[in-house]
């Protein structure tokens, strides 16, 4: 297949390298991206001649996060647009990091906001880069973490960690995210895709079987809380961006002011909350 929003090249030492790639929009994520990261996590899911996967993006950023584009209408768009056939939001592909039965790497090489941040964390190892930019951007635009954070993030730097990065939606760089235990590592942005394809040629050694029966327990052990979490967040994100917040947090980032909120904890959330 041609991509045209992502490249994936695999190497003679059986590593497969995915990159997210739209600089120009600092690898802001789309339906076209959505749609053809899912194919190549198929294909590479498949392929046995593939032996471990690094995640990177191309240019300055990981990814910035969702496309803004359509700027109010970003989210609230997402279900009715037919603009593309099989169009895919970020919450419909079907198969995700965690899912392959290989390693798979993320090798955040720059700015990670919103779904640049929940994709990695569907990652087996994350590295990042020092001065990266990341944040848990949802509720800063009137919306909620999805691909399963909820269950993902508190299981690997605490609650109370996950608590404060994932309501508070603010900016990390790097650094702190290795010390909290996002990432493996912290690095200067040049050396995270290298050394994220050094570590992948580790798992050359061992055997694919035994790696992808490991690999598997030991998502086993949260995967029920990631997939009841995801149905539960797909259904909760559907309904906050039907809701006028959702627009204004996208509409007063794009405009660097204040956002006015509308809804009201005490009286405007779903009936079962």
């Amino acid at each position: 297949m041609n991509y045209e929003a992502i490249d994936l090249e695999i190497s003679d030492d059986a590593i497969a390298t995915l990159t997210l790639n739209r600089p120009e929009a600092l690898n802001a994520w789309n339906g076209v991206m959505s749609y053809e990261f899912d194919h190549a996590m198929k294909a590479l899911d498949a392929d046995d001649d593939v032996r471990a996967v690094v995640v990177t993006g191309a240019g300055r950023a990981f990814c910035a996060g969702a496309d803004l584009s359509a700027g109010g209408d970003t989210f609230s768009a997402r279900a009715t647009d037919d603009s593309r056939p099989r169009r895919a939001s970020s919450f419909e592909a079907a198969v995700w990091p965690f899912m392959l039965r290989k390693p798979v790497i993320a090798a955040i090489n720059g700015h990670a906001i919103g779904v640049g941040i929940t994709l990695p964390m569907t990652c087996d190892v994350r590295y990042v880069a020092e001065d990266a930019k990341l944040q848990f951007a949802f509720t800063r635009r009137g919306l909620l973490p999805e691909l399963g954070s909820h269950a993902i993030v508190p299981r690997v730097v605490g609650l109370s960690n996950a608590a404060d990065l994932m309501m508070s939606g603010r900016i990390f760089r790097g650094t702190e995210a290795a010390e909290l235990g996002i990432a493996s590592k912290a690095l200067p942005a040049a050396e995270v895709l290298p050394t994220a394809l050094d570590h992948a040629r580790e798992y050359l050694l061992a055997a694919p079987a035994s790696v992808a029966i490991t690999k598997r327990l030991l998502w086993e052990s949260v995967q029920p809380a990631i997939s009841e979490m995801m149905m539960r967040e797909v259904r909760l994100f559907s309904w906050t961006s039907q809701q006028p917040d959702s627009r204004e947090g996208v509409l007063s980032f794009i405009e660097k002011r204040a956002p006015q909120w509308k809804l009201r904890p005490s009286r405007d959330l779903p009936e079962d909350l």
